[in-house]
């Protein structure tokens, strides 16, 4: 495989650029945008959550996503460079996807008095995070070198299927998971935003793990 590049530094600009777009992700989520009101005529603060709760889970989709690719070019071009990549990648998205386990939580809780049901669609996403966190602990259970990267690489692989399946079933599956169709024109603008400024993060997150990676396997 090839030699990996030492980085010089772990973390650049991007960071600061995360950091503004989060700052004005809370004012979006939290001043910008209106609160929901339930039938009864009650504002539902709670439902601010959302604003965090969905853009967590969609970076979390997009980072084993990127493990996914990351880990057919590792067996494809036997590369090091991409195992750091998706190795990077899948902690980060494990981090998010515990971000949406929790806020959904915190959320069930104040609208269905629940902090947990085993509804399809939260279920498929628990199920998600298990695997991921397999791959996880595989990675650090293992010695670092070639015959690692291609087993984590068929594990990542194999394992991506669990992603197109959680989508579906929040996208189909009945159940108590509420659906964010039918917005209004500024809750939808601050989702919006509140997605790309998650994106921009989990990118920052990315180059900044993937350099600390590369300095890992530099010193071994």
């Amino acid at each position: 495989m090839k030699d990996d590049i030492v980085p010089r530094r772990c973390f650049g600009p991007e960071i600061w650029l995360a950091g503004v777009a989060m700052h004005l992700a809370l004012l979006a989520g939290l001043k910008y945008a209106p609160s929901a009101i339930s039938a009864s005529g009650e504002p539902m603060e709670f439902q601010r959550i959302m604003y965090f709760h969905v853009p967590s889970a969609w970076v979390a989709f997009l980072a084993f996503f990127v493990t996914f690719v990351a880990s057919i070019a590792v067996l494809v071009k036997r590369s090091m460079w991409w195992d750091s990549i998706a190795t990077a990648s899948a902690e980060i998205g494990i981090l998010f996807c515990t971000m949406a386990l929790i806020s959904g939580s915190i959320w069930g809780k104040a609208a269905w008095n629940l902090w947990w049901a085993w509804d399809p669609r939260l279920t498929t996403t628990f199920i998600l995070w298990l695997v991921y966190a397999s791959y996880v602990i595989l990675r650090m259970s293992t010695p670092s070198g070639e015959r690692s990267a291609r087993f984590g690489a068929v594990y990542a692989t194999i394992g991506f299927v669990s992603v197109p399946l959680t989508y579906v079933s929040v996208k189909l599956g009945a159940g108590m998971h509420p659906k964010s169709a039918g917005l209004e024109p500024k809750m939808l603008h601050a989702l919006l935003f509140c997605i790309g400024a998650f994106t921009v993060l989990y990118f920052a997150f990315l180059r900044a793990r993937f350099r600390l990676e590369q300095l890992r396997r530099a010193i071994q």
